[in-house]
């Protein structure tokens, strides 16, 4: 059982090692290859800065990429375009797309895999399939739970920081500053993921795209519904020539009464939330409290008769 027990840990640390390890590289080889296109020189010179990146991105990394495009086309139809889209949502995080996402829901699951052999050590068979199951099952959909996460967590961290954004646009724009020129002080001004889009969007209007098609790109990589409808009010406030300040003005009073009612709704949820922890937390420590010394009063009043 020992020797049993040693050679399931040995398994589960190497192949967990050789998993983070490929996983890394397929992350960073993605990262070097979106820097690489802002990277001109010659041959030699790029050749030099290839050789100098460790194993795991040169040459272990683009086999696992070439898997992740394989097994593309053994997934469902739209799956990859949905999955490129929820990627764009959560940021982009590590740069990376719907092909290194597949790889590194393989990379997971082969993890898991790995993590039962060293579960799976004393139990009988019944459990060793129902734990090989639960492992798969979180192995597969663990990924998929993350990145909803970090989309929750963008799409919330927007919400916050919409209401002040639009404030400090209307105070630069009443200040006699044009539309662009505020957005682009807000976005100096204030960090997050949402001036960070602002950024792309202004970054798209000074090679050429209009304004109207940068919002509705800003409208598709961040989902917002506060957004939005701020958003639309722009472009219908440029396509029907009204005052950009007094639009600005009437959303950023929206925004704050909105801010205000999704308080009071946490507020008013805030007592439903609290009955299950008082019942099951704290009511029990007061009963023992409160109750425990007179039990034990009576038990030997009882009990000495």
């Amino acid at each position: 059982m020992d020797w049993q027990l040693l050679s399931a840990i040995s398994v589960f640390v190497g192949t967990a090692a050789l998993v983070g390890w490929i996983g890394f590289g397929v992350i960073r080889a993605r990262q070097v290859a979106s820097e690489r296109l802002a990277v001109y020189g010659s041959a030699d010179f790029m050749r030099e800065e290839t050789l100098k990146r460790p194993l795991a991105e040169r040459a272990v990394a683009p086999v696992f990429i070439r898997i992740g495009k394989w097994l593309n086309r053994l997934t469902p139809q739209g799956w990859l375009q949905k999955t490129q889209h929820r990627l764009v949502l959560a940021g982009s995080p590590g740069t990376l797309d719907a092909n290194a996402w597949a790889v590194i829901k393989l990379l997971t699951t082969i993890g898991a895999f790995a993590l039962w052999f060293f579960v799976q050590v004393g139990l009988d068979a019944q459990m060793k399939i129902l734990s090989l199951t639960l492992l798969l099952v979180l192995g597969f959909f663990g990924p998929d739970a993350w990145l909803t996460r970090k989309i929750d967590e963008r799409r919330k961290a927007m919400q916050r920081a919409l209401p002040d954004v639009l404030d400090l646009l209307v105070i630069s724009v009443e200040a006699g500053l044009g539309f662009d020129s505020a957005l682009a002080r807000v976005v100096a001004t204030v960090p997050g993921p949402l001036s960070e889009e602002f950024f792309r969007m202004l970054q798209e209007t000074r090679v050429g795209v209009s304004r109207r098609d940068a919002m509705r790109h800003l409208q598709d990589r961040t989902d917002v519904e506060e957004l939005r409808s701020f958003l639309l009010a722009m472009m219908q406030a440029e396509a029907f020539g009204v005052s950009i300040a007094q639009v600005l003005r009437v959303q950023a009073d929206e925004m704050r009464v909105k801010r205000r009612q999704r308080a009071q709704e946490k507020a008013f949820a805030a007592p439903v939330k609290m009955v299950f922890p008082l019942v099951f937390c704290i009511f029990p420590a007061l009963f023992i409290v409160l109750l425990g010394p007179a039990a034990i009063q009576i038990y030997e009043t009882f009990t000495g008769l």
